[in-house]
């Protein structure tokens, strides 16, 4: 009788990457992949090895670039989706580096004018201004679609006439009021880092005119104390998943959590003994808060039944492998999942961050008080739930005017 061939043993690497071939297994088994499911990645792995061989390339060619052309390759020579990874090329990339090869990952730095400038502004707003990382990799975006086509030498040439046109350019080419005033902030920032470099002799960030539009002021949307009890119930907390899904919605209606700082929670920021838990806001600030009971009790128990091992010291990981932490996107389509489990309109995470503050407002706590918990830089964010307690609105509410009959 032949004895059946393994699928897992019979996949052979040839050309430049096949010296790495066992330390890319372990690798995969060090990220949660079992021996099966890494077949696909390893073979695919063997048709970029012979790709690079018939390119004339080695292994120390092998960057982002590189795997996004290969990937392209792939889509075009007809591959199904199931045939291709990029978070498996991406971990090729990682063994190359462990294993010293060199020009691995190594991102192409922009030494024009222009990119010095950009990576000093990136700088700028990251460390002085204290901007959230998304809103930095905005503003640069904006401030590169700015200054494309010009050089230092040409930068103190421009003046307020030629600021003002580009914001008319962006709001005729976007539409979106939104997207402008976006644009606006990113410029008046650039103007500002500009002036106060050097590069220009006038601050010409008021030149950047306000983009205006009518906006709805509504009023802050949270949902029912029976829709958050329907979105955990829908949770399975007999699996793994359903686990760390309750503990997440848990978690974002008990603490009011962005869904950027949940998704960075590490196991460092909690604190079992003193019953605390650090949260990472926005611009770098650092909060304490105590930790509820039932939301300790959730993490806890995902950490010892659902969580993956993992070397990884963020919280909440993907449920399949590899077993990376979770960004913000998780975070809200695991709310919008839940929703649907439990037959409510969808919503995202954000709601159940409004949630918990009109909850706050409907227990009479003082304004002062929630914004602390929502760690809000200033009043003015917190006053808008003042609007929620429509009982004492009424009151200030003058009276309707009646017809006097004589």
């Amino acid at each position: 009788m032949v004895k059946a061939k393994s699928r897992v043993s019979g996949v052979v690497l040839t050309g430049p990457l096949a010296p790495f071939c066992d330390a890319y297994r372990l690798e995969l088994s060090a990220r949660g992949y079992t021996p099966h499911s890494g077949v696909s990645l390893l073979r695919q792995v063997s048709r970029m090895s012979r790709w690079l061989l018939g390119q004339g390339l080695t292994a120390a060619d092998v960057d982002e670039r590189r795997v996004e052309e290969f990937l392209t390759v792939q889509r075009a020579g007809g591959r199904h989706r199931s045939q291709w990874s990029r978070p498996g090329l991406l971990c090729v990339l990682d063994v190359l580096s462990e294993q010293g090869v060199t020009g691995v990952r190594v991102p192409t730095l922009d030494t024009s004018d222009v990119g010095v400038l950009l990576s000093s502004f990136e700088r700028y707003l990251l460390t002085e201004r204290g901007l959230a990382t998304g809103t930095v990799r905005g503003y640069v975006a904006h401030a590169a679609r700015f200054l494309g086509g010009l050089s230092l030498r040409e930068l103190d040439k421009v003046a307020a006439g030629d600021v003002t046109a580009a914001v008319v350019r962006e709001f005729d080419g976007v539409g979106s009021v939104s997207a402008a005033q976006n644009f606006v902030a990113g410029l008046r920032a650039l103007l500002r880092f500009c002036f106060l470099e050097g590069l220009l002799g006038t601050d010409l960030s008021g030149a950047a005119l306000a983009v205006t539009g009518r906006r709805r002021s509504p009023l802050p949307q949270g949902i029912s104390r029976a829709q958050s009890s329907a979105l955990l119930a829908s949770c399975d907390r007999r699996t793994a998943l359903g686990g760390r899904d309750y503990a997440i919605i848990l978690t974002l209606v008990r603490l009011g959590m962005r869904r950027g700082e949940l998704s960075a929670l590490t196991l460092d920021d909690v604190d079992w003994r003193a019953g605390e838990v650090v949260i990472r806001g926005k611009g770098g600030r650092l909060d304490r808060l105590p930790l509820p009971a039932d939301v300790g009790a959730a993490i806890a128990r995902y950490l010892g039944r659902g969580r993956p091992p993992s070397r990884h010291r963020e919280v909440f990981l993907r449920d399949r492998a590899p077993f990376t932490p979770i960004d913000a996107g998780t975070v809200s389509s695991t709310v919008r999942r839940a929703c649907r489990r439990a037959s409510i309109p969808s919503i995202g995470a954000h709601r159940l961050r409004h949630t918990m503050a009109c909850e706050m407002v409907a227990a009479g706590v003082p304004l002062t008080q929630i914004g602390q918990v929502l760690r809000h830089q200033s009043l003015q964010s917190t006053a808008i739930y003042a609007r929620v307690d429509v009982e004492q609105l009424r009151g200030l509410a003058a009276p309707w005017p009646t017809a006097v009959t004589r």
